[in-house]
């Protein structure tokens, strides 16, 4: 891809160089003493830092924490056995409602082939004791048990 006799220059590039600007060290002042009676001077605290300056503060007093409201704590344990409740009653009523509809269903279809036994003996009932019989056909006389097929009067 290069031609092996053509010189390589790198290509440069201009760098700037950033150096920090030291801070000069803080001059430390001595705090102004006020004079105040030797009762109520609070106690004060001082702390020499690594780079030799000192912090001078009041000492505070340690917070105290709030205390707890009153409900005692809930065990995970314990949210996790009413979870599980739950989900068991809901389960159980599901099932329970799933039972009742197949029930109901069921109810159903037995009346509705009931109701076609009733229409169709009824249907055959009509056909069997209608004496207005047809001129030809199938004649059932049930009184007298005799069974006449295919005989036409006339």
């Amino acid at each position: 891809m290069y031609p092996e006799n053509a010189p390589h220059m790198p290509i440069q590039r201009a760098v700037e160089v950033h150096q920090p600007t030291p801070y000069p060290p803080a001059a430390v002042t001595p705090a102004p003493v006020v004079p105040m009676q030797p009762g109520t001077v609070p106690s004060v605290a001082s702390v020499v830092l690594p780079d030799g300056r000192v912090v001078t503060g009041y000492a505070l007093s340690p917070m105290q924490p709030e205390p707890l409201a009153t409900k005692p704590p809930v065990s995970r344990a314990a949210v996790n056995v009413a979870l599980g409740g739950v989900g068991f009653l809901a389960v159980c009523g599901g099932l329970l409602l799933l039972t009742t509809f197949i029930a109901a269903l069921t109810a159903l279809v037995t009346q509705l082939i009931i109701l076609a036994a009733v229409i169709f003996g009824g249907w055959i009932a009509v056909q069997v004791f209608t004496t207005s019989g047809h001129p030809g056909g199938t004649t059932v006389n049930i009184r007298k048990a005799v069974i006449k097929r295919n005989h036409f009067h006339g």
